[in-house]
């Protein structure tokens, strides 16, 4: 049971104690509402269930909370408890819980922190989606982190998440990209022929014109138009979404699925595609009408502002028509809430997309997240074009030269709905001025301590590999060490804060806010600096001396935690 729970039940005990002896007049029990209090010279958790009841018990929120403390049961988990301001009833833990931490955090090792949710939610979570017709931009970097991190906060925190790149291959997008390619296979035979507007004009569609004309050589010139089309569109295609897929490896985001838009059309064993199946059933239920030879979906009757066009009068199916289809095929498959990430502008969008899902009878089962934009900067001056090419910078071209760590770490700096002001040069330093690099050192500092601590044979096996921290860190300091010498004001911050993390994590997962750990890794470092400041690890009492290993230990386990919550490495050296 972990520490929240166990307070809950303490909490829960008193409030039958004051029901059962008729100090609290109350039909039923009501829930403990623990909480973090904001100042943490109010204790470690602070109960609100005194003003929660006071109505229903009809006693003033100070006397239910004094009747509450009164029958606390006797326990070893409170050190002290005080009633604050209207009825916070303030918690302080015993310093043996938080020693408890420690241990905790040394044998749990990548699962500390994690929760259970009472329910199963399995969910979808979509993001990046860009069309295969050219490189990644930095926003969809932005989306990468931001969905990868979500993602992984998420199943923290007990959710079952599947995670989806929507790959858009349909309509007249990918025919411009492919007559792009052809006209630069034809130019660079000599032809003079201009880039029609509507075409995609980046230097690397002349990279896969060279790349066609490399393997075939001049076949293509006197092709037939439709086949060469088709051709060249499908090897573009095939090009960037491989290059896609490696972008996404080396950013260390993967896929449990790229999905096809064009799938959506492929008739499967009953004749009817996705498409044919997400009509019938909103048909079936009244929502769609024909007007001036289209077929129309009623989204006004979901609060939409205006009815939306699903199939044009030239029987043209619409980009939103694709939207539905998926979304459709997405509920079928069985998952109990969806979450889409997209870009600021896409915010019009959202009313008939949460339209679609509710026509079906599944009301609130879609969120959208919303990204805003990244500005680039170098040493303050803006940043909008290539050195290399003259072109935008691609988000290939960031991670290159930030490296993945640095690029994470500045787009999951800030909430989604805040613009990131990304200075390159600032996210290159390697000091403490550096908040990604602070923490990684404070985590590869613990690494060098125990190194230390071990000895020459096991550090040299460490550094090359034989064995990993966790085995090393074991071996110098067995789990079940007292921990009990563990309480100086700076191991006990510390050890507060490993305490909070499933806390953070919780909250970071219900509020979709990744970015609030990347304050709770600095925070742990700067408490971990202090404490190294302030306390001597290599003591002469060996009792201390091994109990502080331990709690370098666990502060080593939770940073990388944390760190790998946010999909960045925690080194072992720097």
């Amino acid at each position: 049971m972990q520490i929240r729970e166990q307070l809950e039940s303490l909490v829960s005990e008193a409030l039958q104690a004051c029901i059962d002896d008729g100090t609290l007049a109350l039909e039923q029990l009501p829930e403990p509402a623990l909480e973090r209090p904001r100042d943490e010279a109010n204790g470690d958790w602070a109960s609100t269930v005194a003003m929660r009841a006071a109505k229903l018990a009809k006693r003033a929120p100070r006397d239910i909370a004094q009747a509450v403390v009164g029958h606390l049961p006797e326990n070893d988990m409170v050190q002290d408890v005080q009633i604050a301001g209207p009825g916070f009833i303030n918690i302080t833990l015993a310093d043996s819980v938080l020693q408890g931490v420690v241990a905790a955090a040394r044998s749990e090792g990548a699962d500390f922190a994690k929760s259970k949710l009472p329910e199963a939610c399995k969910m979808n979570i979509e993001y990046i989606s860009a069309n295969p017709t050219g490189p990644f931009h930095v926003g969809h970097g932005r989306w990468a982190a931001l969905g990868d991190a979500t993602s992984r906060v998420l199943r923290h925190a007990g959710y079952d998440v599947h995670e989806e790149f929507y790959i858009n291959d349909h309509g007249v997008q990918m025919d411009n990209f492919g007559e792009s390619v052809v006209v630069r296979y034809l130019q660079l035979l000599g032809q003079d022929i201009e880039l029609p507007e509507n075409c995609y004009a980046g230097a690397y569609v002349a990279d896969i014109a060279q790349a066609i004309l490399d393997e075939d050589g001049d076949v293509w010139a006197d092709a037939d138009p439709k086949e060469r089309l088709e051709n060249f569109r499908e090897r573009a295609y095939a090009y960037e979404l491989e290059e896609q897929h490696r972008i996404c490896d080396a950013f260390g985001t993967t896929f449990d699925r790229w999905f096809s838009e064009r799938s959506l059309y492929v008739p499967g064993d009953d004749g009817k595609s996705q498409v044919d199946h997400a009509l019938e059933v909103m048909d079936e239920k009244g929502f769609l009408y024909e007007k001036d030879g289209a077929l129309w979906f009623r989204s006004t009757d979901f609060n939409d502002d205006k009815d939306r066009v699903l199939r044009k009068g030239d029987g043209e199916y619409t980009y939103f028509m694709s939207d539905v289809a998926y979304h459709y095929d997405k509920m079928q498959r069985g998952f109990d809430h969806l979450i889409d990430i997209w870009g600021a502008d896409h915010h019009g969008y959202i009313a008939r997309c949460e339209a679609m899902l509710a026509a079906w009878g599944y009301p609130g089962a879609l969120e959208v997240m919303l990204g805003q934009l990244v500005n680039l900067f170098r040493g303050g001056e803006a940043v909008r074009m290539s050195k290399r090419t003259g072109e935008m910078v691609t988000f290939e071209e960031l991670i290159d030269e930030v490296g993945v760590d640095a690029t994470r770490w500045q787009m999951l700096s800030k909430s989604a709905d805040q613009t990131i002001d990304f200075d390159i040069e600032e996210a290159k330093k390697q000091d403490n001025s550096n908040p990604v690099y602070y923490v990684q050192y404070a985590h590869a500092r613990i690494c060098s301590i125990l190194r230390k601590a071990a000895g020459e044979d096991l550090a040299q096996r460490a550094e090359s590999g034989q064995i990993g921290m966790d085995e090393l860190a074991r071996t110098l300091v067995p789990l079940d060490v007292d921990l009990s010498v563990l309480t100086d004001p700076n191991e006990l911050a510390l050890m507060r804060k490993m305490e909070s993390l499933q806390d953070f994590v919780a909250l970071a997962a219900r509020d979709r806010a990744a970015f609030r750990l990347t304050h709770f890794a600095q925070d742990l470092a700067s408490l971990f600096h202090a404490f190294y400041t302030n306390c001597r690890v290599i003591d002469d009492d060996e009792r201390v001396r091994d109990a502080r290993l331990a709690l370098c230990d666990a502060t080593r386990n939770v940073l990388s935690v944390t760190l790998g919550l946010l999909g960045i490495s925690a080194p072992a050296k720097m």
